[in-house]
């Protein structure tokens, strides 16, 4: 079985972001499909996303809720970024393995392929 996390930074200001944004969702869809073990991490400006995908209305949503078992936000930047409530609402869990921010080392460690978006 392939372990991957898809980690997604990309803001929400450009329509460049919501491409590397799907992709990247996409890409974690296609792991999850084959029943290989996935971790989604919305990092960075990427947590701006999550109040935007829990909207039933967005064009991802129904992407987003397909992954959502295994959908992560960092701690740290969910606050930094503004959008702490909403991700605490969403059913993302925050992560703060290190210093606030999701361990990429830990991921790395336990075999995990990290992909970035």
């Amino acid at each position: 079985m392939v372990q991957t996390a898809i980690v997604i930074l990309a803001g929400t200001e450009s329509h460049s972001d919501l491409g590397r944004l799907v992709n990247g969702l996409q890409a974690a869809k296609e792991f999850q499909d084959e029943g290989d073990e996935i971790e989604v991490i919305f990092d960075g400006a990427g947590t701006q996303w999550i109040p935007e995908l829990e909207d039933e209305n967005h064009d991802y949503h129904a992407l987003y809720d397909a992954l959502s078992e295994n959908v992560t936000a960092c701690d740290y930047c969910a606050d930094a970024f503004k959008v702490g409530d909403e991700v605490d609402d969403s059913e993302a869990d925050r992560v703060a393995e290190f210093e606030g921010h999701p361990s990429v080392r830990d991921l790395v460690a336990e075999g995990y392929e990290v992909i970035t978006y």
